[in-house]
């Protein structure tokens, strides 16, 4: 039974009745955190310090006191969760801490660094074009969400790693469900078997052939399981985490920046018209206004730690909330408006430390150029729906909007 203490805190993560898709934390539920960091209340039964302020956030984000492991006991889960073979969990590096995590980091770090994903832009180029053909296709109107915003990452993510793309159905909706934290426990424990299972037999397929290929599985599997530098069901591990986050996170933040930009015509203007640098700018402080991962990055204590004035101990739990952390107006002036004319580099929306996300350079130009051959092709695009009726991904760890009807 959950003590009377924890029962009167505020639940979290939060959802305040008409709030407007662009405010991940309402005045609300702002005004009942009872300071940069308070204790809040789970859905799993359990609470967890709720770390809020830019400074704290990072102070915590790169301190070793604060463990990944969402295998410890007392770790600020959002759902519960059935219990898994450790082969099936084997390889999702961004649970893992210290030299477990960065051994398996190291093996993708060139793969994501700029340069290399300059080399792969005119690729990416490539898709945006064919994705806005089937937009045209398919109307006006069209649901942009469908035939764009999905369609555009999955395509490259699938590029990337050397998987089918006609299968992104499969793996669509097993990610979806791997997402939602309010799926049921034995749910997502079906969609990350499945995942697995298909990504293991993707890359058996490619461990048994004399040509694994030049994708990133293939190059993986020839260049790091054939040398016994990597198990099979590490690599797996891998791909499952790259596969779900190389398209989930670029598809909701283009779909929820398009219909920002409905609100901002001249911004519009600027992205059709304005070269690389405007863009770019522009895509930063969508990053940090938007900030699709709502409900933070969990950690547990793994000794006595200080942050933000507040002892934090041992074996307690954390998160960083990194949507309130980018509206912190010690480093962010005005930061509850959007302005794309800001420097808007410091935000977090990829977290930070030793665990922020690897693919950012690939997000940062995929959605770059997205928005701008987008702007460039359709100049006179509008939202075709109530954007307060739009139907939202509420209960997602990655915030976006399920469908956007548009016409041009």
């Amino acid at each position: 039974m959950a003590d009377l203490a924890t029962d009167r805190l505020p639940l979290f993560p939060f959802r305040s009745p008409g709030d407007d898709p662009f405010t991940p934390v309402a005045a609300a539920d702002r005004r009942r955190l009872d300071g940069p960091v308070t204790r809040v209340r789970l859905p799993t039964g359990g609470w967890t310090w709720l770390v809020t302020r830019h400074g704290d956030v990072k102070q915590m984000l790169r301190s070793d006191a604060f463990s990944a492991d969402a295998t410890r006991p007392g770790f600020p889960l959002l759902r519960a969760v059935s219990p898994q073979a450790p082969q099936f969990t084997k390889g999702g590096f961004i649970r893992m801490d210290g030299e477990a995590h960065l051994r398996l980091r190291r093996m993708l770090t060139a793969e994501f660094m700029i340069r290399n994903i300059r080399r792969i832009e005119p690729l990416i180029g490539d898709v945006v074009d064919g994705a806005l053909d089937a937009t045209e296709a398919a109307g006006p109107p069209a649901d942009l969400v469908a035939t764009f915003a999905l369609p555009v990452p999955s395509l490259v993510i699938c590029h990337l790693l050397g998987v089918p793309y006609a299968d992104h159905p499969f793996f669509q909706r097993h990610s979806t469900t791997l997402l939602d934290r309010s799926a049921d426990p034995m749910r997502a424990r079906e969609a990350m078997l499945g995942l697995r299972g298909y990504l293991g037999a993707l890359i058996e397929g490619k461990r048994s052939s004399d040509r694994p290929g030049e994708d990133l599985l293939g190059r993986l599997v020839a260049e790091r399981v054939h040398t016994g530098e990597l198990e099979t069901g590490e690599l797996v591990g891998m791909a499952v985490l790259l596969l779900i986050a190389g398209h989930e996170t670029t598809a909701n933040m283009i779909g929820l920046s398009v219909l920002l930009l409905q609100q901002y015509p001249r911004v519009w203007q600027r992205l059709r018209d304005g070269d690389q640098d405007t863009a770019d700018a522009i895509v930063e402080e969508l990053l940090r206004y938007l900030t699709i991962v709502r409900t933070g990055l969990a950690r547990q204590a793994v000794r006595d730690v200080e942050i933000g004035g507040r002892l934090i101990r041992a074996g307690e739990p954390a998160t960083a909330l990194l949507s309130l952390a980018n509206r912190d107006d010690t480093v962010f002036e005005d930061a509850d408006a959007f302005d794309p004319y800001r420097e808007a580099h410091q935000h977090l929306a990829f977290g930070f430390g030793v665990h922020q996300c690897i693919g950012q350079p690939l997000a940062r130009a995929e959605l770059r150029v997205a928005l701008t051959r987008l702007a460039r092709r359709l100049p006179g695009l509008t939202v075709a729906a109530d954007p307060a009726r739009l139907p939202r991904r509420d209960t997602s760890v990655v915030y976006g909007v399920a469908e956007l009807p548009v016409t041009w």
